[in-house]
């Protein structure tokens, strides 16, 4: 398995990364003991989670995936390890986050009492990635960076990243620490896949010319790609059958960005490139999106073992420039899938 490093950091790691959402939900204590031991067996040394976990989040079962990583990580070596959790920032508007009572601005005293929390669910004294989840623009960026930078000077952070960030938003950042002399981002974890191309165009060139890393999440569409919803299929258990199903307006919205017409034909496509390199789309999406030069490592979610190994297939997979060409007609002819217009924007 390939390694590279996040951003300007002395922090290397994987290019598959284990992501914990489901762990603690969807797969209960001991099935996640499996996932992360398979992981780290194949080689994986990167672990993603967040205070907010598993999702969807409840105030019920707030904190309950670090709580489970933690148990694991307790028993092996922490050195060898990279762990990554997030502070929960305001959310997307109409999502007011199960945590803190909803406050959940990222002030210094809400990024210190969040990291203390997860710090001692996860039984280590350091975090070596530490990212807020949701951007906060209203919040003087100016606090947000001393916190975070107080957190690496005190030795229980490494690095900083943030996860459904805005091109603005990293330079916005980037310019506030050079301003001010305060710790600079190394990494933006966002939705990218190949239903979702946006971040090939403004944020790639930011990534590349400032050296910050994008970790990818949902790199098979939220399972879109994996076929599952073909032919009508609403797969009983499915995170989007139950949105379509049962879920209130903005699920049902949600659901639609993921799954219609031009997500369903770009999967159908994909499935043929993929049965002529006689591996599974699954692979082939991974493998796409490691061999961007501007991704560090890609998230790769799992409810079983089996699911995983699905996954592991793309460790050793390369692309050809022959099948990129292929996969960039399907793009050229329905771009960005999940968007109706096209655009590179949701």
């Amino acid at each position: 398995m390939n390694r590279k490093r996040l951003g300007r950091t002395g922090i290397v790691v994987t290019d598959i990364c284990m992501g914990t959402m489901t762990f603690g939900l969807q797969a209960d204590e001991k099935t996640s003991f499996e996932i992360m031991d398979r992981a780290l067996e194949a080689g994986i040394d990167f672990f993603d989670t967040a205070e907010l976990y598993p999702v969807p989040p409840s105030a019920e079962l707030f904190g309950v995936t670090e709580q489970i990583v933690g148990k694991w990580l307790k028993g092996q070596k922490r050195g060898e390890i990279i762990i990554a959790s997030k502070v929960t920032g305001p959310g997307h508007g109409w999502f007011r986050p199960p945590v803190r009572g909803g406050f959940t601005a990222l002030d210094r005293r809400q990024i210190f009492q969040a990291c203390e929390d997860s710090l001692r669910r996860l039984q280590t004294d350091y975090i070596d990635l530490y990212q807020t989840h949701w951007p906060d623009h209203g919040m003087q960026q100016e606090e947000t960076l001393g916190a975070l930078t107080d957190l690496i000077d005190q030795g229980k952070i490494r690095a900083w990243g943030s996860s459904n960030e805005t091109c603005w938003g990293v330079m916005k950042n980037l310019w506030e620490a050079e301003k001010h002399g305060l710790a600079r981002m190394a990494t933006v974890q966002n939705n990218f896949s190949l239903i979702n191309r946006r971040c090939e165009s403004e944020l790639a060139q930011v990534c590349r010319k400032e050296g910050v890393s994008l970790l990818p999440y949902s790199p098979l569409g939220g399972g879109v790609l994996c076929g599952k919803y073909n032919g009508g299929a609403l797969p009983k258990g499915a995170r989007f059958t139950d949105y379509i199903q049962n879920g209130g307006p903005r699920q049902k919205r949600m659901a639609a960005r993921f799954v219609n017409e031009r997500t369903l034909e770009t999967t159908a496509r994909l499935q043929v490139i993929a049965a002529d390199l006689g591996v599974s789309v699954t692979a082939l999406a991974l493998a796409w999106s490691k061999q961007h030069d501007f991704v560090a490592s890609t998230i790769v979610g799992a409810t079983t073992v089996a699911q995983l190994n699905e996954s592991l297939a793309a460790a050793d997979l390369v692309l050809s420039a022959e099948t990129l060409a292929r996969i960039d007609e399907i793009d050229a002819e329905i771009p960005c899938a999940m968007t109706e217009d096209g655009l590179r924007r949701l």
